[in-house]
């Protein structure tokens, strides 16, 4: 059983068909026991950092996922989700992230590129990682943020896109794994993620 964290901020239905899609057995919950009971957990973000943090907050979520990562269940950040592991955030003010990963999320200064990033773009494999197993380097992937995470420890970055600059678009550490694109809108190259998600030991 995969636990899905609904925070209250989006609708997560097209993350849970992707899941569902590969295999898995989803359940979309802010449930704590529900949570700390799942083999895996998937932490999607939808909209501002801010809002998906006041809405872990306000549901009690942030200690129940502190216990997730310390237990080693693998958790998977999705997009604002994979923001939201890192120490801090600058969008529309400054909030605490979770601290899982040591870094921080910032706005792209890209002159004369849009922002938000909006569309495909490649993910250049930095380092071996079980989540991209049978995938070749620079496939595409499918993006929409105006945010980047800036990486302390170069280590933990798993994949890099350029976009005016060369941005972590997949992390891992340990048992937390982030992805900045949606892998639910990355069509082949997405499912075979949340597979290898599923797979993870």
């Amino acid at each position: 059983m995969i636990a899905l964290v609904d925070s209250g901020t989006g609708n997560l239905r097209s993350v849970k068909k992707a899941l569902e899609t590969v295999g898995a057995e989803v359940n979309l919950t802010n449930n704590s026991e529900e949570i700390l009971a799942a083999e895996k957990v998937a932490l999607p973000g939808v909209g501002a950092f801010g809002d998906s943090m006041k809405g872990l907050l306000e549901r009690g979520l942030v200690d129940v996922i502190n216990d997730v990562v310390l237990r080693g269940t693998t958790l998977l950040g999705i997009c604002v989700g994979m923001q939201l592991l890192f120490d801090s955030s600058e969008e529309l003010g400054f909030y605490q992230g979770l601290g899982f990963v040591p870094g921080r999320v910032k706005r792209f200064d890209t002159p004369g590129l849009k922002v938000p990033q909006t569309g495909w773009n490649q993910l250049k494999l930095i380092r071996n990682c079980p989540l991209f197993r049978g995938l070749p380097d620079e496939s595409y992937a499918y993006f929409n943020h105006s945010y980047y995470c800036e990486v302390d420890d170069m280590n933990d970055i798993v994949t890099e896109t350029e976009y005016g600059i060369g941005f972590a678009s997949a992390i891992q550490r340990d048992n937390v794994y982030g992805v900045q694109f949606h892998p639910e809108k990355s069509q082949k190259v997405g499912l075979t993620i949340l597979k290898n998600f599923l797979e993870l030991c």
